[in-house]
């Protein structure tokens, strides 16, 4: 199998603005079968996108003219298809410095965590990636040290390092005795300002006083911290478990997330943090040399006001209200934490960001499709994310505009997770300004226009899947993100979607790509401030203290006003011998939030806790919509309903009955169980 070549193998894409919606698009239980093209699929009326994404007294600009973008694949060490020792030989790599496997990228259960892209590093020139590495031969062999999951640089200007190859092993052969403590968790792979360190998982890795892609930076003088967060009243133990780590812009304070389990169900915080390296701790495990984070604040607080609430017989939608779901990472500037929350529409899930003094909150996206992966520009003038709009995955359900989330207070575990097929994501990576979407702008597809040929292997190929996270380049010209391909079992054998063979080299089932904006010049910006460690509306972390979850509304008959005109009638029902809501039931007469929809008809949801992480859901619903216009949409189940459910941490799509969304003749299906 030849080594792959240091040069860059480049995609030439001419991506343009999204177009404005048109009627018709590819049949939906055909759509579902790949990423649908990027035409849009509705009219533009049936999107009623919300133009208080800002506060109305703030300007926002007409949306941005598209620009050129140049995509281009980086290069990856070459692939050994044979995963045995010394598989990873001179005729596949004859530098010696090792194979990566061929199947992964998260395409498969087995193989998630096989890649994790990560940062550039500040000199915009070489982008963090973690790999695993395979075939590798026994010690004493030199090369025996590229095995298993590893950090790698890689060059993004088709440059070398000394040896020849286009990337450099940072974690390859670190002594034992330099890496006591490290975790297994090398995700999301992030820069430290000071080019010398990454945050690698809940690990630091450190490079003392040299720069990481400098030579001098060897095995040797490099150490693999681990990080520690104290949750037990007595200090001892290993504390508590973090994920989705994200470092904040002035690399000394770190954002994180949390699972907890309350009431039965699986539940998640967002936690704010000082990084504070601990050389000799006394106390807790590991007793090796750390970083502790210190004056943690937790980003919920149970006494704040909640999304939904009462007063009295009446209900209330508080989109002001904060819901800090998983963390995403922080603007650019640092003064803003970005998240993943409660939604303002039902069923759509977007993305919100929050700033770290007053509270302020911004919604970042409104499209009805799903976003999770976002990362904004170092100026604070355009975020990156990775969204499902243009596959039709999630209209069936979020397509019609404007309904309060009031049974999302039992569904949102299950509309996040239709999102995926398994490991499988209908992610692509899209260019959105700082005001987010509005009117026809849902940002400009960086991978675009459209959808390209299925198993073609082009930029644009729907068979290849973007994955968390995309990240700027520091001097604002570059984006990275990897991609993913389908395969078996997201396709091929029993499952009705077909499977393509890889195009990339040496059959590689994940790829490393690059998009250069080809008409801006590289920025220089003034370092990043300190953040203060104080969060004034989140509530200090106290070690040993219960986490608990959101309080629930109580039971009863309420009535919500709409914004404009008409009420929904709503019944909260507590599960049986529970103060714990069960069932939604909400009647609509007239009800609109902005006199131009009204919506009419009725929704019934019954959620079951089957563990932690399986939720079923039995859903009823008979709504319409109408504008003066004549524009209709229809959200309706089948007679017996819609039955829906999902394991949180595995996202297959296990449905019986049906739940359908038409807009405008448009027809929106669910997919396909298992697809």
């Amino acid at each position: 199998m030849p080594r792959c070549l240091s040069s860059l193998s480049v995609f030439v894409t001419d991506t343009t603005q999204l177009p404005s919606p048109a009627s018709s698009h590819t049949p939906p239980d055909l759509a579902l079968s790949c990423l649908i093209t990027m035409t849009w699929i509705v009219s533009a009326s049936s999107l009623l996108v919300a133009a208080s994404i800002v506060s109305a007294s703030v300007f926002v600009p007409p949306p941005p003219k598209p620009e050129p973008i140049k995509v281009v694949e980086l290069p990856l060490p070459p692939v050994s298809a044979n995963t045995a020792p010394g598989s990873c030989n001179a005729a596949i790599n004859p530098h010696g410095t090792g194979c990566v496997a061929q199947i992964g990228g998260g395409s498969t259960t087995a193989t998630i965590g096989i890649m994790a892209q990560g940062d550039f590093l500040p000199d915009s020139k070489h982008v963090i990636t973690m790999v695993t590495f395979v075939g590798a031969p026994e010690a004493p062999d030199s090369a025996s040290i590229y095995d298993g999951e590893q950090i790698i640089l890689v060059k993004t200007d088709g440059s070398t390092f000394p040896n020849g190859d286009s990337w450099k092993c940072i974690t390859c052969g670190v002594p034992a005795a330099n890496r006591v403590g490290m975790t297994e968790l090398l995700d999301y792979p992030q820069a430290f300002n000071d080019g010398k360190r990454i945050l690698a998982g809940d690990n630091v890795i450190d490079c003392g006083n040299h720069d990481l892609a400098s030579r001098h930076c060897t095995p040797n003088v490099t150490f693999v911290h681990p990080i520690r967060w104290e949750t037990s009243a007595l200090g001892d133990g290993y504390g508590g478990k973090v994920r989705e780590l994200r470092l904040h812009p002035d690399s000394v304070h770190l954002g994180f997330s949390s699972f907890y389990s309350n009431n039965g169900k699986l539940g998640q915080h967002a936690y704010f943090s000082r990084l504070q390296f601990n050389p000799s701790p006394t106390t807790g495990l590991p007793l090796v040399p750390r970083y502790d984070l210190v004056n943690v604040t937790s980003m919920f607080d149970p006494d704040g006001v909640q999304p939904i609430s009462s007063n009295g017989k009446d209900l209330r939608v508080n989109i002001d209200a904060i819901t800090v779901g998983e963390l995403r990472g922080f603007s650019g500037r640092g003064h803003e934490a970005i998240y993943i929350g409660f939604p303002v529409e039902s069923s759509n899930i977007d993305a919100f960001a929050i700033h770290l003094r007053t509270g302020k909150i911004r919604r970042l996206t409104s499209h009805p499709e799903y976003v999770d992966p976002i990362h904004v520009s170092p100026d604070d003038e355009w975020s990156v994310i990775e969204d499902t709009r243009g596959s039709g995955r999630q209209m069936f359900m979020a397509g019609m505009r404007g309904i309060p989330p009031i049974t999302d207070l039992l569904t949102t575990s299950v509309t996040t997770a239709t999102r995926n097929n398994g490991p499988r994501r209908f992610f692509q990576p899209f260019l959105l300004d700082r005001y987010g979407d509005r009117g026809n702008y849902f940002g400009q597809k960086i991978n675009g226009p459209g959808r390209g040929v299925p198993g073609s292997g082009h930029v644009n190929d729907p068979e290849w899947n973007a994955m968390a996270e995309p990240r700027w380049s520091p001097d604002m010209t570059k984006i990275v993100y990897w991609q993913a391909q389908t395969i078996s079992p997201e396709c091929g054998g029993n499952n009705p979607l077909r499977c393509y063979p890889s195009t990339a080299p040496g059959g590689r089932t994940y790829r490393l790509m690059m998009a250069k904006l080809t008409s801006r010049k590289p920025k220089k910006l003034s370092p990043v401030k300190e953040a203060s460690d104080e969060i004034p509306w989140g509530r200090p972390y106290v070690p040993g203290s219960l986490v608990t979850g959101s309080p629930d509304v109580a039971a009863g008959k309420f009535t919500l006003k709409g914004k404009v005109a008409g009420h929904a009638s709503v019944n909260l029902i507590n599960k049986a011998g529970t103060t714990l809501i069960g069932t939604v039931a909400v009647t609509y007469h007239g009800y609109s939030d902005d006199g131009k929809a009204f919506i009419n008809g009725w929704e019934n949801v019954t959620a079951q806790s089957i563990s932690a992480t399986v939720n079923r859901v039995h859903w009823f619903s008979n709504l319409v919509q109408t504008r003066r216009d004549g524009y209709l949409a229809t959200k309706k189940t089948s007679p017996n309903g819609f039955h829906l459910q999902l394991d949180v941490l595995r996202n297959f799509f296990n449905a019986n009955g049906t739940l359908t969304t038409t807009i405008n003749g448009v027809v929106y299906r669910q997919p396909l169980n298992n697809a």
